[in-house]
């Protein structure tokens, strides 16, 4: 009788501390959930963050409900900001607070980026990397930067006019013309948006397009005669030709050794996707957070080069000087898919010109 009472004793204290148990394992793991999940930040902390950051980005509301719902979304973008950057995590860059900071990854994608760019039904002939022999030759340049060559014009913003393919198109025109001519003339993106009729002024448009534009009217203005207004106008009669180019080729596509080749003489045109958080908001080092190859953004190739064993492309983008580092990307280059990181390397495109093509040097005029 005692060692069935004793038996029942240990069955009850075994029973208590399971009972127990499963009470403090789910508290424990929503615990360790709330650590990964909230800001270590108080709210205070993030609502001066926020103001200061409105300072800074001359940023204003309508009224306090959109105050709020932007200060929202803000908390949630600086989460995702102090979850990347924890050293743990050991990416290769860091994002940040940059004017994008209180837009939702959906709001930037609207606003900023094109609809998928259907290249390929587009150009159904355009060269494939293993249709060339030439690319396979020695490279000599182990990195190159046409910025500090003087090829590389200043870092300029496309507001939210979808017109990234003005951008890139006048950032390579302006990088060959200035090799060519040693002259850097800063170009205007604002005539391709109003007076480029097979584009769609702020709406996606496609850089082969541009280019073809340049060649029928017999070159393009200058931005201090022609200044971007990051919208739709009618199109200026009285503009000058003051830079023209031959024509355009394609790098082999799918194949990141003779993008490098092209990058070597001259800075080029390229599409990638650029709709990620990290993208958004990112503030410096080799961006190598997850993207596809599906083509929505136009960026410009100014360089190459490499740090701490890693590779990576210069992106000059189109979004400003407060965006990434000063206005530019360095991305991973050299990826185990032929189309490069973020499919940089699926359809680069750049302008051809000759000594002989046109480029006048106007004073004061850029």
């Amino acid at each position: 009788f005692v060692c069935v009472r004793e038996r029942e004793r240990m069955i009850k204290m075994v029973l208590t501390t399971l009972s127990l148990f499963a009470l403090i394992l789910p508290l424990a793991s929503s615990m360790m959930d709330n650590k990964e999940v909230r800001s270590f930040r108080s709210e205070e902390e993030i609502k001066w963050l926020f103001e200061e950051w409105k300072v800074k980005h001359d940023k204003s509301y309508q009224n306090l409900g959109e105050k709020e719902r932007r200060f929202q979304i803000f908390r949630s973008n600086l989460l995702f900001i102090d979850e990347h950057n924890r050293p743990e995590n050991n990416h290769s860059h860091t994002v940040g607070l940059n004017k994008f900071a209180d837009l939702s990854n959906e709001e930037y994608r609207s606003i900023y980026l094109n609809p998928l760019l259907n290249m390929s039904e587009l150009f159904p002939n355009a060269i494939a990397s293993w249709e060339t022999t030439k690319v396979s030759e020695k490279l000599q340049q182990s990195s190159i930067d046409w910025r500090a060559r003087g090829a590389v014009g200043p870092v300029k913003d496309q507001g939210q006019c979808s017109s990234c393919w003005a951008f890139t198109t006048v950032a390579t025109v302006e990088g060959i013309n200035a090799i060519v001519t040693s002259k850097l003339i800063t170009l205007s993106e604002q005539e391709l948006v109003d007076c480029d009729m097979l584009n769609n002024h702020c709406q996606p448009g496609y850089i082969h397009k541009a280019y073809e534009y340049i060649i029928r009217n017999g070159g393009i203005d200058t931005n201090g005669n022609y200044p971007y207004k990051g919208h739709q106008e009618v199109c200026k009669q009285n503009r000058d030709h003051s830079v023209s180019i031959d024509g355009y080729e394609w790098v082999p596509k799918d194949n990141e050794a003779a993008l490098q080749k092209q990058v070597a003489k001259q800075p080029v045109g390229a599409a990638i996707d650029a709709s990620g958080q990290a993208f958004q908001l990112y503030a410096g080092g080799i961006y190598d957070s997850p993207c596809t190859t599906d083509l929505n953004h136009g960026v410009t190739i100014v360089g190459y080069g490499s740090e701490t064993k890693k590779d990576y492309w210069i992106i000059k983008n189109s979004y400003g000087a407060t965006w990434g580092d000063g206005g530019y990307m360095k991305l991973k280059r050299n990826t185990h898919d032929r189309r490069g990181k973020c499919g940089i390397a699926r359809f680069p495109i750049y302008p051809v010109k000759g000594h002989g093509s046109r480029s006048l040097i106007l004073k004061a005029r850029f």
